[in-house]
């Protein structure tokens, strides 16, 4: 049995995880950390689990093996470090750190001699989808990227589009070819631009998380799309990476390594 912490109890991701623990018998919610109040559903959900605002607090009172972190950048980062300091270890879905904040995660990690994982996306199709795009992008010289999310995301671009990216331009080893635009009629219409790539991020009521890279060459065009349509496409991947986390040497990052590895 694997003892489980999850922070961020109270937002949307971390409700999803604490319904997916409650269903996995290998599984056992500890403790609910968040800095809001904690809905009854959820504390329902784990009955038996120590509640706080106070990551120390509940360290001390429930033990954790692991703890997943579903919140944002600015708590995260703290939360994460505070695990890693404490011997727990981690699973990362929260999004948008800096190379540097990630360098010290990893750091950290290393020094603590425990696992932690991190993911810009836990969905499967998600992962398929950046497989995908690198491999098309050895062939084709043109290509964007369009990202669209629920409208209370709090970054642009998502992190998965920035990993997407990341990766296309690696495996093809040399930057895009920009279409050059001469005339504006409105700042910013062609989106973000990383290495040739421009990267669009759409936000509206109704989405959960979607992307779309399309390449363009002499005479046709590829798309590659992915559609979560709810927050339970992430869960198989979140509740792989509490299972294996344990195992790991340091910091990981992308579900592609425990899926492919």
């Amino acid at each position: 049995m694997i003892d489980v912490l999850v922070s961020g109890a109270a937002g949307n991701m971390g409700r999803q995880v604490v319904r997916a623990l409650s269903e996995d018998d290998g599984l056992n919610c500890v403790g609910l950390f968040d800095q809001g109040s904690i809905p009854e559903q959820v504390i329902d959900l784990a009955p038996n689990a120590e509640l706080g605002d106070s990551l120390s607090t509940l360290f001390d009172q429930c033990s954790p093996d692991v703890m997943v972190d579903f919140t944002d950048v600015s708590a995260g980062n703290a939360n994460i470090l505070q695990a890693v300091q404490a011997g727990v270890s981690t699973v990362i879905g929260t999004t948008g750190f800096s190379q540097e904040q990630v360098g010290e995660i990893s750091s950290q990690a290393i020094a603590s001699k425990i696992g932690v994982f991190m993911a810009p996306n836990f969905a499967l199709g998600a992962v398929m989808l950046m497989q995908l795009a690198s491999v098309a992008s050895s062939h084709f010289d043109h290509a964007e990227i369009i990202e669209l999310h629920h409208n209370n995301k709090k970054d642009a671009p998502s992190g998965t589009a920035m990993e997407t990216a990341r990766r296309m331009l690696e495996a093809r080893g040399r930057p895009f070819n920009d279409t050059v635009t001469e005339k504006f009629t409105l700042d910013g219409a062609r989106g973000g631009m990383l290495g040739g790539l421009n990267v669009h991020s759409v936000r509206l009521p109704g989405m959960v998380a979607h992307q779309e890279v399309i390449f363009g060459g002499l005479g046709q065009t590829l798309s590659l799309r992915h559609d979560s349509t709810s927050r339970e496409s992430f869960m198989p991947g979140v509740i792989l990476a509490v299972k294996r986390v344990q195992d790991l040497n340091g910091l990981v990052i992308g579900l592609e390594k425990l899926l492919f590895d």
